[in-house]
């Protein structure tokens, strides 16, 4: 596998940590230095764990894994952004605001739901009998440098007032789409819609 592959694979599993990280910055609007680098070093981190949990696991679970990862990472990003819609436009008095992405609970659960479509990145490798760690080590490098760039990106995009104004709701709706992409991708949907129609 040449570097110009792995290259192209860290940038197509990065998008969806790119996407959500331009949805923060919308939501955060001032991000810190500290808020660029907790999700930055997060996101980066688990996208070259996952490979390598994948590659460890090997060919054993990949069945178990790729029935319902999408809808783990869907349920996650689900969760992180209905609550992003409740503080927004729930809100007990003017003061309260958006929970921030970079901390806690929220960190993890978006950490988690960005990267999980390593792991089959990791037991492809496995099958190709290929070394995992300088790939793990691209993947999480590019992941944490498009993180950053679309923390930036979305900070700067909420200046215009329309964003400003519903930043938390379109955050959230961001999260959301996000979740419904992947069910998407997976071929997930027509499963479940199959299954309603029968």
């Amino acid at each position: 596998m040449t570097i110009l592959n792995i290259f192209a694979i860290a940038v197509a599993l990065a998008m969806d940590a790119f996407a959500v990280s331009i949805a923060s910055g919308v939501t955060l609007k001032n991000v810190s230095v500290r808020q660029f680098f907790r999700l930055s070093w997060h996101f980066g981190l688990f996208q070259a764990m996952m490979p390598v949990i994948g590659w460890g696991a090997g060919l054993s679970v990949r069945t178990l894994i790729e029935d319902f990862d999408h809808w783990v990472a869907f349920s996650l990003l689900l969760f992180v952004g209905v609550n992003m819609l409740r503080s927004a436009f729930w809100k007990q008095d003017e003061e309260n605001t958006c929970k921030d992405p970079t901390r806690g609970s929220s960190l993890v659960m978006l950490s988690v739901a960005t990267s999980i479509d390593a792991l089959a990145v990791g037991l492809s490798m496995a099958m190709l009998n290929v070394s995992i760690w300088f790939p793990a080590f691209i993947i999480g490098t590019v992941a944490a440098s498009f993180t950053a760039l679309g923390l930036f990106l979305g900070s700067k995009a909420c200046r215009f007032m329309i964003i400003q104004k519903y930043a938390a709701g379109f955050g959230a709706v961001v999260l959301i789409g996000i979740g419904v992409n992947i069910l998407y991708e997976h071929n997930a949907l027509s499963l479940l819609s199959g299954v309603l129609h029968e």
